[in-house]
């Protein structure tokens, strides 16, 4: 059997190089990528009357405060504040809510940067609810 020439083996590389190159870098729809926030859940507290929280660490100062009171005492007259504190010095960083009566809500806040943290719940005349997420900022990529 006769022996491939040198110039038929080049041949034969270049062209196998190039199917793996073809195979390998063909077009593809480049992904597309959209931004979105997800929320990750701080703490839940409930009660009646006053509270102080345990600290947390927040890496993006931004925050949703869900918050819910019922069984008001008498009508109207009921209240809830809640402020977010600095862990470092205990100085008001955010009121975040102050409202009267029976209700829910949802606020967005957001502080100056990221840091320790705790919140002071006062309250008179309600049970009340308050949950507390931290905002983070991704993209979801869709192919």
């Amino acid at each position: 059997m006769a022996r491939p020439s040198l110039r038929t083996l080049c041949t034969l590389c270049v062209l196998c190089t190039l199917c793996v190159l073809c195979a390998t870098c063909r077009s593809r729809t480049p992904a597309r990528s959209e931004e979105v926030t997800v929320w990750h859940e701080v703490g839940s507290w409930a009660g009646r009357g006053n509270k102080q929280t345990e600290s947390f660490t927040s890496d993006t100062a931004g925050f949703r405060v869900r918050w819910k009171t019922t069984n008001e005492a008498a009508p109207g007259a009921g209240t809830l504040k809640v402020i977010f504190r600095s862990g470092d010095s205990g100085r008001e960083i955010i009121q975040a809510v102050d409202v009267r009566g029976v209700g829910s809500d949802e606020e967005i806040v957001a502080a100056e940067r990221p840091r320790w943290y705790y919140l002071t719940i006062d309250s008179d005349g309600v049970d009340w609810t308050v949950s507390v997420d931290e905002r983070i900022d991704a993209q979801r990529v869709s192919r």
